[in-house]
């Protein structure tokens, strides 16, 4: 899940912003179009925004990691049948099967997702965020069900081409409630996926919806944000890591 307060960066903060969520919570609130939080989360800084149900993202990357308040994280529980799934869950590391049928449980399915990462306030979510091991993502960047023309639903997602370097902004994520760390993304990616009704078509994304797509992305291949952060922003968060094991139990995502 990418949220906005997982979601922020420097260059977000320039569109008005931040980020978010992941997706993991990146998750993983938009102000503006610019706070994010994160289910997947990003961030530290204060605008946030949720990103993705799953990332959440933040204004400045000079926060490095650490321990984000838990009375700014929103988990809204159950909604419409979902709920997003926590560290250590051993889902979070699963494989994620193709899809190959597009039919209408398809499209409820997505429709759900959005409700819950709306509830999350976050702008992306991963279905292996909901326990579903499934190659789908849902986000809409600016983390408003009002402005519902932005919604993107991906099915089956590639990344096919990236740029060169990478920019670095804080994520969040909301399957990591209460940390947010420093991660480099690349600034723009082409993207091939199929919609809800199995038609392929390819997408250029950049700045902010390129970091919301990676992080949501990499929850289809198993990977959470905090695989990107370096020894030092690992050590920071390692005892809310600690935390998270011990209310949540052991599992596969380690």
């Amino acid at each position: 899940t990418f949220l906005p307060s997982g979601l922020h960066g420097s260059t977000m903060m320039r569109r008005v912003l931040v980020v978010l969520p992941l997706l993991c919570r990146v998750s993983h609130a938009l102000q503006g179009r610019g706070q994010l939080r994160h289910g997947s989360g990003l961030g530290i800084s204060v605008v946030h925004r949720p990103a993705t149900g799953s990332a959440r993202f933040h204004a400045s990357a000079e926060d490095a990691a650490g321990v984000q308040p838990l009375e700014e994280e929103i988990d809204p529980g159950v909604v419409s049948g979902l709920s997003i799934i926590k560290y250590p869950d051993p889902r979070l590391r699963a494989d994620n099967a193709e899809i190959t049928v597009f039919d209408d449980n398809l499209k409820a399915l997505s429709r759900k997702m959005f409700d819950l990462m709306y509830a999350a306030q976050g702008v992306g979510l991963a279905a292996p965020q909901v326990g579903i091991n499934k190659r789908l993502m849902v986000y809409n960047e600016f983390g408003d069900p009002k402005k519902w023309v932005s919604e993107i639903v991906l099915v089956n997602p590639q990344i096919i081409d990236r740029a060169a370097g990478n920019d670095e902004e804080t994520e969040g994520c909301l399957s990591f409630p209460g940390m947010n760390g420093p991660v480099k993304r690349a600034p723009w990616i082409q993207v091939q996926a199929q919609n809800l009704k199995g038609r392929k078509f390819k997408k250029k994304f950049r700045g902010f919806e390129a970091r919301i797509f990676q992080h949501e992305y990499d929850h289809l291949d198993g990977v959470v944000y905090i695989d990107h952060l370096d020894d030092q922003a690992r050590e920071a968060v390692q005892p809310r890591l600690e935390e998270l094991v011990a209310e949540f139990g052991e599992g596969g995502a380690l």
